[in-house]
């Protein structure tokens, strides 16, 4: 499969495919049976998780897997315990609902200037930070 965005032909390297029902009060199952979960509002008591956790675990991981592409490209090994705590605020303003988050970066033994490159050139090719340039506050922050 192919797609087209800005005159240009992308090759479609991977599809996540999922069924939800129910919305935040259902569940969400992929195609593949690899996730079967129960969704629940944020804040609500009892199982499940909420499309923001989802949306938070997601893009941290890939995170790190940008930083991983950009240091490697400055000659440094992304450290092993290298890691991403997000957080996704879902926000109400004049009845209106949007996102915004805060990315806490962890880089044992790399200095913080250089931490700081690193997470510049992972927002430019994280797949998940191109999506939300633009579109919702973000908020970097190197620990």
């Amino acid at each position: 499969m192919e797609t087209t965005n800005n005159s240009q032909t992308a090759k479609v390297l991977y599809t996540g495919k999922t069924v939800t029902t129910g919305g935040r009060e259902g569940t969400s199952k992929s195609t593949d049976g690899r996730l079967d979960i129960k969704l629940t509002s944020p804040g609500a008591n009892g199982p499940g998780t909420n499309p923001e956790q989802l949306f938070a675990a997601g893009w941290s991981a890939c995170f790190i897997g940008a930083m991983g592409f950009a240091a490697a490209g400055l000659k440094l090994k992304l450290p092993v315990d290298a890691s991403v705590n997000a957080e996704i605020d879902l926000c109400l303003l004049d009845g209106q609902y949007s996102l915004q988050a805060r990315l806490s970066i962890s880089l044992p033994g790399i200095d913080k200037e250089t931490a700081k490159q690193i997470a510049e050139i992972a927002h430019t090719t994280c797949p998940y930070s191109k999506a939300t340039k633009g579109n919702i506050n973000v908020e970097t922050i190197i620990l």
